[in-house]
């Protein structure tokens, strides 16, 4: 029993000299390691507004949320903090994670408490939204459809959606579009437009 007597003595006075051993937070904030994983933070130059992050989360904290009018469709991205589990899925799984800056990345922010559940979030920027030309369901971002064509290069001419976007991007589309459509109605000139998968079928197969 003496032993153990004197080593107690022994930490009790190191502790004394030294101090404690447990951080000073809240009072002098701690640093985290390099590949901590803290707040979610979306770029607003990064983010393509694909949605591949909201699929992936676990936790369903991250929304896609869209708005179509008759004058404009937009869509915008927003993650709710208070639901996030911060397990890196939407940062291992984003899209331009490769790209500089990427759409959505970890930081190491972790002092994230609050009383508003509704300050608790990380948006982007209203995206502007691709919508089919025959049927006007929503197709993907414009910004997405952009970063596709960058990737692929001269494969995005095999596919009639990628290159009338681009296209339409450089002022060309109506020009092209309007030499090439001759009514209104499903025929196999609507292949050389902005279509949805099912559209293009129905373009493709269908009217074959």
């Amino acid at each position: 029993m003496r032993y153990p007597k004197i080593r107690e003595l022994i930490e009790a006075i190191k502790a004394l000299i030294s101090g404690p051993y447990t951080s000073k937070y809240p009072y002098k904030p701690i640093e985290p390691a390099k590949r901590f994983r803290g707040k979610p933070e979306y770029s607003n130059e990064g983010c393509i507004a694909c949605g591949a992050c909201a699929l992936v989360c676990p936790a369903r904290a991250i929304e896609c949320r869209d708005y179509v009018t008759k004058d404009k469709a937009t869509r915008k991205m927003i993650l709710h903090l208070d639901e996030c589990h911060y397990c890196g899925q939407c940062s291992a799984l984003c899209t331009t994670k490769e790209d500089n800056p990427p759409g959505i990345k970890h930081t190491t922010e972790y002092d994230l408490g609050g009383f508003d559940r509704i300050a608790m979030v990380s948006t982007t920027d209203e995206k502007d939204l691709a919508l089919c030309e025959i049927c006007g369901d929503i197709i993907t971002s414009k910004a997405h459809l952009e970063w596709l064509v960058k990737k692929i290069g001269p494969l995005a001419f095999s596919n009639p959606t990628l290159f009338m976007s681009s296209l339409k991007d450089m002022g060309f589309s109506e020009e092209v579009m309007g030499k090439i459509v001759k009514d209104s109605s499903m025929n196999r000139s609507d292949r050389i437009k902005i279509l949805c998968a099912k559209c293009r079928r129905s373009a493709t197969i269908e009217k074959l």
